[in-house]
């Protein structure tokens, strides 16, 4: 097996570490690594994607990854990244965030231990913690991180104690996760460096210990926000909230100048694989290639390889003959964006309904002579219609309650029978 580190370093997923040790140490094996999660929804959403394949690269490596959901620490919320305070969760909904979250990180991630910190945190008392683990800590020395910082420099909003708090407490997650599993490593996003620092120096004052700390980059779209909202919200990796299709086309709709980080980010294709994919996107960007490669790959790795094919085979006939051999499940994530009509199913009685006067109804012309004019360019189930005169009837149904209608090459229309 290669260097972890080394390959960590050329997926981009180095973005700095706190000893030159840490590269050896990740090449050896045997590390215990703990990387937190903070229940905030009852499912991850796509944001977490890489640090859940972190968990899953030190796994592979030979490391113990403990996976730790802030079930206490989510209580109060970690002021990094915002310019305001969070609404805190009461204790019923972080239950149901932190059983949720629990159950995909096993399933995203099978063997690995995952911890809750409420079940130390929550019999710490406010003494204790300011006794055992608030005299380490000058407030000199908190303000100065960035965490904090940029919140003391707002004038508006501030900071309360409460999430000054959270880096004390997070660091207690650290001496906690070192006595009881061996924990010698942190990992993180980039923004927690000041959360992950003030374990390492808890534990040093402590313990007497040293142990360590890694941060990954954040994850951002080509116009440098945050990766992981798509145009109608959030991005979840549960299936309930966003369909395997609906993860899928949020993926092949990735910018071609962030395909190939995305390609070492959240897959496991080798280098030169992911080189040529890059090498394709520059020289034949219409094909899309490296983008369906991350959508197969990053479905596959949440939903499964059938889900995986399914969203494919979704994705390849919205512009084909083939939209009749979707299940009624998969036609629906198709079309769940798209414009849709409720419309009674004894219209495709008799001679059935025009499909000139369809056009209009769903808006898809403004008139009739408009209609007419966009043939042959009018597709029933995605075969072409030349005929203006064409009716719809129920032979045209799918599923027995469906029939789409397109008009040029993006135009789309769910006609919904009942």
């Amino acid at each position: 097996m290669g260097s972890l580190f080394d390959e960590l370093t050329w997926r981009g997923l180095v973005h700095q570490h706190t000893d030159p040790s840490v590269p050896e140490l990740l090449d050896k094996g045997g590390l215990t690594v703990y990387i937190g999660f903070d229940p905030t929804a009852p499912s991850l959403h796509i944001g977490h994607l890489l640090q859940l394949c972190n968990l899953r690269r030190l796994h592979d490596g030979g490391h113990r990854p403990i996976p730790v959901v802030g079930g206490a620490t989510g209580m109060i919320g970690d002021p990094g990244g915002r310019s305001d305070e969070r609404n805190l969760l009461d204790s019923d909904e972080l239950a149901e965030n932190v059983a949720g979250i629990r159950r995909q990180v096993e399933e995203l991630v099978p063997g690995v231990l995952v911890e809750d910190n409420g079940s130390w945190l929550k019999h710490l008392s406010a003494i204790d913690f300011l006794r055992d683990v608030g005299k380490h800590f000058t407030v000199n020395h908190m303000v100065a991180k960035e965490s904090v910082k940029a919140r003391f420099e707002g004038r508006d909003e501030g900071i309360s104690y409460t999430e000054f708090s959270y880096m004390l407490l997070q660091a207690y997650d650290y001496l906690h996760l070192f006595d009881t599993h061996g924990c010698t490593l942190q990992m993180g996003a980039s923004d927690q460096w000041g959360n992950i620092t003030a374990g390492i120096d808890l534990i040093r004052k402590v313990r007497g210990a040293s142990v360590y700390g890694l941060t990954t980059p954040l994850v951002l779209k080509a116009d440098g926000t945050k990766f992981g909202k798509s145009a109608s919200g959030t991005v979840w990796l549960d299936a309930a909230r966003t369909s395997p299709y609906e993860l899928f086309q949020f993926l092949v709709r990735s910018e071609d100048t962030v395909v190939g980080q995305y390609l070492r980010y959240f897959t496991w294709l080798p280098q030169e694989e992911i080189a040529e994919l890059e090498r394709v996107t520059v020289e034949h960007p219409e094909r899309r290639e490296a983008q369906r490669a991350l959508a197969v790959e990053v479905t596959t790795l949440v939903h499964g390889k059938a889900e995986a094919e399914r969203a494919l085979l979704a994705s390849q006939a919205l512009f084909s003959e083939d939209i009749a051999m979707l299940d009624e499940r998969t036609l629906l994530g198709v079309f769940a964006d798209a414009p849709s009509t409720d419309r009674s199913r004894g219209e495709l009685d008799g001679e059935g309904l025009g499909l000139v006067e369809v056009l209009v109804g769903s808006g898809l012309a403004s008139s009739n002579g408009d209609a007419r004019r966009a043939f042959p360019g009018v597709y029933v189930n995605n075969v072409k219609v030349a005929d203006p005169e064409r009716r719809l009837t129920s032979a045209d149904l799918l599923h027995g309650a469906y029939i789409v209608v397109r008009k040029g090459k993006r135009s789309f229309h769910l006609l919904r029978f009942g």
